[in-house]
C-alpha cells in the first residue's frame, strides 16, 4: 500500500504539506483525528519527496467505529468563499473543498468565479461545488450557510499604505457583512480582509445595527502555529501582533536576537479550525482577533477555545507572568491597535449618517 497523507493545517494563505505516517492522518483539512478514526488509501503515489503533486488520484476515506471522544468526519457543513476567484479564495477553496466535514462549498465572487468552481468540482471530496457571481446572486449564496469566509477585496501592493487599503475594502466588508446578517446570521464568519484590525470592528458594527452580533461567531484572520508548536500569539493582526514565546509549549528558551526574529516571522503565519469545533472536538484552541476584556481594547487577539456556538472561553493566563520584553511590546501595540479599531468603528457611523441625511 502507498505511503498515506497527512496534511498538518488549514491556511487563509497555506500550501499543502504532507508527511509520510503509519496508514493514517492526525489532521486533514481541519479536522483533526487520530489513526483509529480514519484511514486513507490509494492505488498510486501521491506526493514526491519535495511534496509536489506526481499523479491524480481517487481517495477514498473510511470512516471507522467511534471511540471516546472522537469525532465523526460526516460531511454536514455549508461553507460560503467571499472573494472565491482571488488570489486568497482560490487556495483556501481548494483546502476547504478537501475537508470531509463540508456539504456544499459555496464560492461568491463579482467575477471570473465559475471557472474557479469548475475546477474545483473535480476534486473527489463529498462536498458539492456552488457558484455565485455578483451582487444578485449574493443572498442565495449565503442562505443556511453554517461557515462564512472573508478574504474578499484588494491586497496591499507595493507603495500601498494602510490608508489606502482600508479606504478600499472597508466598504466591501460592510456591504458582504450586510448581506451574511441578512442570510445567515447565525454562521461562524471568518474575516480576511485587510486591515483586519479596522475591518472586524466594521463587521461587528454592522451586525449590532441589525441586531444579530454574536461576539463568540465574529472572528478576525488567525496568526499563531505550527502542528507540533503552540505559541499563543495576542494583541491585533500584522505588525501590532505579539506572540508570547516565554509562553510556547513545550518550553523552549531563545537569546534575546532569536526573541526579535522570530516574533517578525510568527507575525505572518495563519490557521483555520471552525469546522473542528462545529463538529463537536472538545479540544480546538486557536488565537483569533475577536471581541475582549482581556485588556482596555474592545478587540484583542488572543487564544481562544472554540465549540459548537463559537468562542466558549478566551483563555486569560496567557498574559500572566510575561517578561519584561513582551509587556514592553505589548504596550507598545496597543495605540495603534485602538486607532485601527476606532478607524472601522467611525467608518460605519458616517455611512449611517450619510445614508439618514439622503
Amino acid at each position: 500500500m502507498a505511503p498515506a497523507i497527512s496534511i498538518s493545517s488549514v491556511s487563509a494563505q497555506a500550501a499543502l504539506i504532507s508527511k509520510p505516517r503509519n496508514h493514517g492522518i492526525t489532521s486533514y483539512s481541519g479536522l483533526k483525528a487520530s489513526s483509529s478514526s480514519i484511514s486513507f488509501e490509494t492505488g498510486s503515489s501521491f506526493f514526491s519527496k519535495n511534496a509536489s503533486l506526481q499523479a491524480s488520484v481517487t481517495p477514498r476515506i473510511v470512516p471507522k467505529a467511534k471511540s471516546g471522544a472522537q469525532i465523526s468526519p460526516e460531511a454536514s457543513y455549508k461553507v460560503a468563499v467571499l472573494g472565491a476567484a482571488g488570489g486568497i479564495g482560490q487556495p483556501l477553496g481548494l483546502l476547504i473543498k478537501m475537508s470531509p466535514l463540508v456539504s456544499e462549498l459555496r464560492l461568491y465572487d463579482i467575477a471570473n468565479v465559475k471557472g474557479v468552481a469548475a475546477d474545483l468540482s473535480h476534486c473527489n471530496t463529498p462536498s458539492q461545488v456552488l457558484d455565485f457571481t455578483g451582487p444578485g446572486e449574493l443572498a442565495s449564496c449565503l442562505k443556511g450557510v453554517d461557515v462564512v469566509v472573508i478574504p474578499a477585496g484588494v491586497p496591499r501592493k507595493p507603495g500601498m499604505t494602510r490608508d489606502d487599503l482600508f479606504n478600499i475594502n472597508a466598504g466591501i466588508v460592510k456591504s458582504l457583512t450586510e448581506a451574511v446578517a441578512d442570510n445567515c446570521p447565525e454562521a461562524f464568519i471568518h474575516i480576511i480582509s485587510n486591515p483586519v484590525n479596522s475591518t472586524v470592528p466594521i463587521a461587528a458594527e454592522i451586525l449590532k445595527q441589525k441586531g444579530v452580533y454574536n461576539p463568540k461567531k465574529l472572528l478576525g484572520k488567525k496568526n499563531l502555529k505550527l502542528i507540533d508548536v503552540d505559541v499563543p500569539v495576542v494583541g491585533g493582526h500584522a505588525g501590532i501582533i505579539l506572540p508570547l514565546l516565554s509562553k510556547t509549549r513545550p518550553s523552549v528558551t531563545f537569546t534575546e536576537d532569536e526573541i526579535e526574529e522570530l516574533t517578525k516571522r510568527i507575525q505572518n503565519a495563519g490557521t483555520e479550525s471552525s469546522l473542528r469545533a462545529l463538529a463537536g472536538d472538545p479540544d480546538v484552541y486557536e488565537c483569533t482577533y475577536v471581541q475582549s476584556e482581556l485588556t482596555e481594547l474592545p478587540f484583542f487577539a488572543s487564544r481562544v477555545k472554540l465549540g459548537k456556538n463559537g468562542v466558549e472561553s478566551i483563555i486569560s493566563s496567557d498574559l500572566e507572568g510575561v517578561t519584561e520584553y513582551e509587556a514592553k511590546a505589548l504596550e507598545a501595540l496597543k495605540p495603534e491597535l485602538k486607532g485601527s479599531i476606532e478607524k472601522g468603528i467611525e467608518f460605519v457611523h458616517k455611512q449611517q449618517g450619510a445614508t439618514a441625511s439622503v
